[in-house]
């Protein structure tokens, strides 16, 4: 069987191969990557195998996923980016000339959502998010 690259958890563990150029990734057991924590969703993210490069693609999941930090619905995954499945950190590992990749990546989607996030005046209960002036419509 094809291996296309790795995941490799960053706190230890055996590395996951990637042996297939889409990867569905979840918690149920028709997934190709099984991740049994109660935090992944049964269908999580899918991953795909394009011109070379990894992408990956949120499924609506409850806890997120998350691309060196950030919050994606779809991202292009370059070589030793971490993938964040939840809370499980992976560092993504293969090489995109062996994959067939030439001359420069393909576009990134690079979709961040950031409608989770609030100010840190928010967070601690010093200000509320502002509503829409419904006094003044458009002047």
């Amino acid at each position: 069987m094809a291996n296309f690259g790795f995941l490799v958890p960053t706190g230890g563990g055996e590395d996951i191969p990637l042996k297939k150029e889409r990867i569905l990734i979840g918690r149920r057991d028709n997934c190709d990557i099984v991740l049994r924590f109660p935090n992944v969703s049964g269908q999580h993210c899918r991953l795909s195998l394009e011109q070379g490069y990894w992408f990956v693609k949120d499924l609506d999941s409850r806890n997120g996923t998350k691309v060196n930090g950030y919050r994606v619905s779809r991202k292009r995954l370059d070589p030793g980016v971490i993938l964040t499945i939840a809370k499980h950190q992976y560092e993504i590992r293969y090489n995109p000339e062996d994959l067939g990749a030439m001359g420069p990546p393909p576009g990134d989607d690079d979709v961040i959502d950031f409608s989770h996030r609030s100010s840190l005046l928010e967070q601690a209960g010093l200000e509320r998010r502002k509503k829409p002036d419904s006094d003044h419509p458009d002047e």
